[in-house]
């Protein structure tokens, strides 16, 4: 397992664990990040994170990135 940071750009990664605390994870969990779900690293930008999720396309900080590990 490794935080969503550290993903390739391009690769279909599964979401294995979500962390952080119960209402960072909630917000998560609201975007799309479940656990068992596919998220696709579009981009990445000044450690910002953009990401397919649920075939809709978000940025996420770096901050939040590092929580959802894949």
């Amino acid at each position: 397992m490794l935080p969503l940071t550290l993903a390739q750009a391009g690769e279909e990664n599964i979401v294995r664990k979500v962390g952080g605390s119960p209402e960072v994870r909630q917000h998560l969990e609201n975007l799309g990040f479940v656990p068992g779900g596919t998220v696709i690293v579009v981009s990445e930008i000044g450690g910002n994170v953009i990401v397919n999720v649920k075939e809709s396309r978000i940025a996420i900080s770096r901050e939040m990135a590092q929580k959802i590990m894949v």
